[in-house]
């Protein structure tokens, strides 16, 4: 039996920017289309969200790990909603469940995804950072932090490098 690799897609909820949400919805289709799974926090906000629409769209499947013991803020176009009850630790979940996740933004629950993922040694990708997160990030594990300007260009890093 073979198994689908799982692409968590990470970044702000509330305060997302258009951008990140664009960038989420269009990585989540691009690695659906190619064969990832998507995982990512699951409520019907901001990256969350986006990362399920994608996914639906490229016909994917999209697993999303909610912190709460509800349902109910699940993002309608996810596959599997989990209702963990973990809160903020099910972050680790996300990170440890993954084989490589992207970035969509930042914010300080962002931030520890994506700490948590280069911990575990897992593939990062960054799309469009601050030179704050990118510098950061880049001088915790350089040799699995990319940087990409689209997400388009992070499927790209991600098919070379994991």
């Amino acid at each position: 039996m073979s198994f689908q690799r799982i692409l968590a897609i990470v970044g702000p909820g509330e305060g997302a920017g258009l951008d990140d949400i664009a960038a989420a919805e269009r990585i989540a289709e691009l690695a659906a289309r190619a064969g990832w799974a998507v995982s990512c926090g699951g409520r019907n906000s901001g990256v969350m969200a986006a990362a399920a629409r994608g996914a639906a769209r490229g016909g994917g499947i999209s697993i999303g790990l909610l912190g709460s013991t509800d349902s109910g803020d699940a993002a309608p176009e996810l596959t599997v909603a989990l209702p963990t009850g973990l809160h903020e630790a099910r972050n680790a979940v996300l990170a440890q469940s993954c084989d490589a996740m992207v970035a969509c933004g930042m914010n300080p629950g962002t931030a520890a995804e994506v700490g948590l993922a280069l911990k575990a040694g897992k593939p990062v990708v960054l799309i469009r950072p601050g030179r704050v997160a990118r510098d950061f990030f880049t001088s915790l594990s350089a040799d699995r932090v990319g940087i990409a300007a689209s997400a388009d260009e992070a499927l790209g890093l991600l098919t070379t490098n994991s």
